[in-house]
């Protein structure tokens, strides 16, 4: 037997790979959590050597992810730990207003380099007809989110609405939490810096359903959102190859996937913290059934919209300053989520055209509440919510700005209902998963906490039974590679 060989295999697999970021529904990560889990319960009781480990396993798990920027992310840590300090001690308002001012800054600068530098000096150099370079830059996953975590916290305490975390250590657990780190929920510090005070040991129940939470999410994402992916990514990759009819089926086939494996992060990301003894927000509150757009931004990446709501749509004035100015308001907070998206004008119009959309709901609402609130009403609404997100979403996905109007254009131009029963016999398993999500989506929420319950109630061999078969659908279905989750280019 060759050590050396089995040593080098072994750092290799332990080491970052550029091709291969550690995901939640890769094997490495469920073989090195199952190996934190009885140290973590260990250290539980003793408070310090709990985070320092935690901290540590979360650098490690964001090295694994995106290689050396964990020293980016500890080095923003280290800013903002220090001036939410200095803003306590301070007795000038000016001067608490000046390290808000350089914390907000200093994060957006990193954010804006990383991810908007080739976009702003392309359209810089369109504009004056230049020959542009893009810069080598490298994207850190998850930037967004914890940049977003980083403003507010310090925020927060220039408001008082949180006190600053003791020691660094702490805070730096809170924004490298791993659980939620590269894709969500969004942290808020409010809610989240005193479970790590208190410390609480998760119960039975709770490991139980956080349990339940990482068999849901990936059934979500391994099983369906990944192959639905497949055809999914035929129709993107070539729009006019296809019939309106098929692409059509893409559209909404992709409207299904990004639910799915965007929830499906969430809901093991939520089951993992729970696990730990730690409670993440809901961010996911069965969005297709909304009836209005308001509706559906209550219930899409619920941690985004309110964290826009609370640090972009009321500071410029949310709805206190007249009509007009709501509007306006609306449309530019979800300009700024369009373009925390990606840095690309389909972000920027996907976003517009949400802000745009809610403020015409707002407009119409005095009419709109006239109207009887029976079922076809609320058939309607809903048919018109569905269908706008849904084409909005072409925007989201497509290669480029020409791909998404082709796409939508052959959907109306070129439908041919005659593909209809050759589609069905040969993508018939695709309408199998479709037809599952969508109606697993319109069921009563009540059932979900029904079935949430007797998961927990259950004996261990139930248990153990439906992770067997999770597990087998898993290998049953899976592609030759793991599919990255959407939401990491975020």
């Amino acid at each position: 037997m060759d050590l050396t060989y089995i040593w080098h295999n072994i750092c290799e697999l332990l080491s970052f790979q550029k091709e291969a970021p550690m995901l939640f529904s890769s094997g490495i990560f469920w073989a090195l959590f199952i190996l934190f889990i009885p140290i973590y319960s260990a250290l539980k009781n003793r408070r310090w050597q709990m985070i320092a480990f935690v901290v540590a396993f979360s650098l490690y798990f964001y090295y694994k992810s995106s290689g050396f920027f964990f020293l980016l992310l500890t080095g923003t840590s280290l800013l903002d730990w220090g001036l939410s300090h200095l803003i306590i001690r301070l007795k000038s308002q000016s001067a608490k207003k000046v390290c808000v001012t350089i914390s907000i800054v200093a994060s957006l600068s990193i954010l804006c380099y990383f991810k908007y530098a080739n976009f702003f000096m392309w359209n810089i150099t369109q504009m004056i007809g230049g020959n542009f370079q893009p810069l080598d830059v490298i994207l850190p996953v998850g930037i967004s989110f914890y940049t977003f975590q980083s403003i507010s916290y310090i925020v927060d305490v220039y408001k008082e609405r949180v006190a600053p975390t003791k020691t660094w250590l702490e805070y730096l657990f809170f924004l490298s939490f791993f659980p939620a780190l590269v894709a969500g929920p969004i942290v808020r510090a409010d809610y989240f810096l005193p479970q790590i005070t208190k410390n609480e040991k998760a119960t039975r129940d709770e490991v139980y359903l956080g349990f339940w939470m990482i068999i849901l999410g990936v059934i979500k994402k391994a099983i369906i959102a990944d192959y639905i992916a497949q055809y999914n990514d035929l129709i993107f990759s070539n729009p006019t190859g296809y019939t309106g009819f098929e692409s059509l089926m893409g559209v909404i086939g992709y409207t299904m996937q990004i639910y799915c494996d965007f929830s499906g992060y969430s809901d093991m990301a939520i089951g993992i913290a729970l696990i730990m003894g730690f409670k993440l927000s809901t961010n996911f509150d069965f969005p297709y059934k909304s009836k209005n757009l308001m509706e559906f931004w209550r219930r899409w990446h619920i941690s985004l919209s309110s964290w826009l709501r609370d640090y972009v749509y009321i500071p410029l004035g949310g709805n206190r300053k007249g009509s007009f100015r709501t509007y306006v308001n609306n449309f530019i907070t979800m300009l700024v989520g369009g373009l925390w998206h990606g840095a690309d004008w389909k972000f920027v119009f996907w976003g517009a055209m949400h802000g745009v959309g809610l403020a015409v709901h707002k407009a119409f609402r005095p009419i709109l509440t006239k109207i009887p609130d029976n079922y076809f009403v609320k058939a309607v609404s809903w048919s018109i919510t569905i269908v706008f997100v849904s084409l909005l979403w072409v925007f989201f996905r497509a290669d480029s700005w020409s791909d998404s109007i082709l796409i939508i254009q052959n959907i109306f131009v070129n439908f041919r209902p005659d593909y209809i029963p050759v589609f069905a016999s040969v993508r018939y398993v695709w309408i199998i998963m479709m037809t599952v999500i969508i109606v697993s989506h319109a069921l009563p929420k009540k059932w979900y906490d029904k079935m949430s319950l007797w998961f927990v109630k259950s004996p261990w061999v139930v248990k153990l039974l439906i992770f067997m078969i999770v597990v087998q659908l898993v290998l049953q279905f899976m592609s030759e590679e793991v599919s990255p989750f959407i939401y990491f280019q975020f």
